[in-house]
């Protein structure tokens, strides 16, 4: 198998391509245990996830949209190697050096970075997202989506990936697609998640339904979507408004643990 994308839960899958390993936004909390996510709010974990952090594979690096308790909790900071690559936001990866994760690398928009594997590269891009509407974006932790674009050791582009991060339905999200204008595989954070039962913070069913019009990707994985007691918009609303865009063909609904290959160019479905 060339490559796989596995779901754990919330927004944490594990996805290997070119005998490279990546991790996004860690989240090992069990059911019943809250996340901690600011200013004194929290949202108590309902599923818990198809593996513990002990069981993973060696990193090349981890992928982190945002800092919450739901993205990255204390479980991962305490037990992931202080070593680990860490791709994530500027303010994110100062947080980060001073917990001891020296290698956390803060990407503004559109700014890259790469690393390398035994049969490839993978750049990473930062993307823009949208956490909060109006001035309440300015209250919440900066956050970025992610372009993964892998590449074999001729340089040829065989796979890309894009990680929606936490973010609502946005204009500037519009440049997305005109400079990925062919994107493999998106994975989708969905979940409606309100902020004292009032505040929107992440798409809901029919949001992610219109970004994964404007994104066009081939393929689409929604998750992030009933982990966590804050999620107002459950699974089926998303897959309610997916089928009145007429693009339910598209998407692949995955199970907890389950595991997917990639291949160039596609998720084999």
């Amino acid at each position: 198998m060339k490559g796989s994308l596995q779901f754990i839960g919330n927004a944490t899958t594990l996805i290997r391509y070119n005998g490279l390993t990546l991790l996004t936004d860690p989240n090992f909390l069990h059911r019943g245990q809250r996340a901690y996510l600011g200013y004194g709010l929290s949202s108590r974990r309902l599923i818990d996830p198809a593996l513990e952090i002990e069981d993973l594979p060696p990193l090349d690096g981890v992928v982190l949209s945002h800092l919450p308790g739901d993205h990255w909790d204390r479980v991962a900071r305490r037990k992931l190697d202080k070593g680990t690559v860490i791709v994530t936001t500027t303010a994110a990866a100062r947080r980060l050096r001073l917990q001891g994760f020296r290698r956390s690398v803060g990407l503004e928009e559109w700014h890259t970075h790469e690393l390398r594997g035994p049969h490839g590269t993978v750049t990473i891009t930062a993307l823009p997202a949208k956490h909060a509407p109006g001035p309440a974006e300015a209250l919440l932790p900066p956050v970025i989506g992610t372009m993964l674009e892998f590449r074999n050791l001729d340089e040829r582009l065989e796979l890309t990936v894009h990680i929606s991060g936490d973010t609502l339905l946005d204009r500037r999200l519009d440049a997305i697609p005109r400079r990925f204008p062919d994107i493999d595989l998106a994975i989708v954070h969905l979940g409606g998640t309100r902020l004292l039962g009032l505040l929107l913070v992440t798409m809901d069913g029919e949001q992610g339904a219109s970004w994964c019009d404007l994104i066009n990707p081939h393929a689409v994985v929604p998750v992030h979507y009933d982990d966590y007691a804050a999620f107002s918009s459950p699974l089926e609303d998303f897959r309610h408004h997916i089928q009145q865009n007429g693009l339910a063909d598209r998407v692949v609904y995955m199970r907890r643990g389950e595991i997917r290959e990639l291949a160039p160019h596609h998720l084999v479905r």
